[in-house]
């Protein structure tokens, strides 16, 4: 994060998806909490049409588009927009792939684990017994069940995204004075 990446937290577990939410918001960085839709990460260029898309339909509803067409339209457009508000709603200001994934479980999230390894992003997990640490590369051995230990961990890898983004924006303002000097 303090070289400019971002890092993208995966957790569709119930118990998990809030606190994924919270953590991933609090340190400004993209999360998928609803379900893996394939191809995310290999996938990017259609990922990004829908990310777009997104964007697109709550720009129309904020600069009155709505008032202009019929409420038949307005009402399909909602729908679409709830449907990927909630498929890939976390990822809205996401441009480019991330620089590593944080995942919370990475038995359930097989997917997300081939889709990082094939593009060679590093993968942060918490790894219960049930997991094979060998797709991982920084692996955190840890409960991925419990609630306690899901928060305490995630909200350790928040406050590291949240220090590398003061680091980053120090630098740069640091190499800014040096520029103008």
């Amino acid at each position: 994060v303090s070289r400019g990446g971002h890092i993208l937290y995966v957790g569709t577990k119930r118990q998990a998806a809030e606190i994924i939410r919270e953590e991933a918001v609090r340190a400004n960085q993209f999360h998928v909490t609803n379900r893996w839709l394939g191809g995310t990460l290999t996938n990017f260029r259609t990922m990004k049409g829908g990310l777009d898309r997104l964007r697109t339909i709550e720009r129309m509803s904020e600069d009155g588009t709505y008032e202009q067409i019929p409420k038949k339209e307005t009402i399909r457009l909602e729908k679409e927009r709830a449907r990927l508000e909630k498929y890939i709603g976390g990822m809205k200001g996401m441009s480019t792939l991330p620089a590593a994934v944080f995942i919370i479980d990475p038995a359930q999230e097989a997917i997300a684990v081939s889709e990082a390894r094939r593009l060679h992003l590093p993968i942060v997990a918490i790894t219960d017994t049930n997991c094979d640490p060998d797709l991982i590369d920084f692996v955190i051995p840890g409960n991925d069940d419990a609630i306690r230990s899901i928060r305490l961990i995630t909200s350790a890898i928040s406050d590291a995204c949240i220090y590398g983004l003061a680091r980053r924006r120090e630098f740069e303002a640091n190499r800014e004075a040096r520029e103008s000097q």
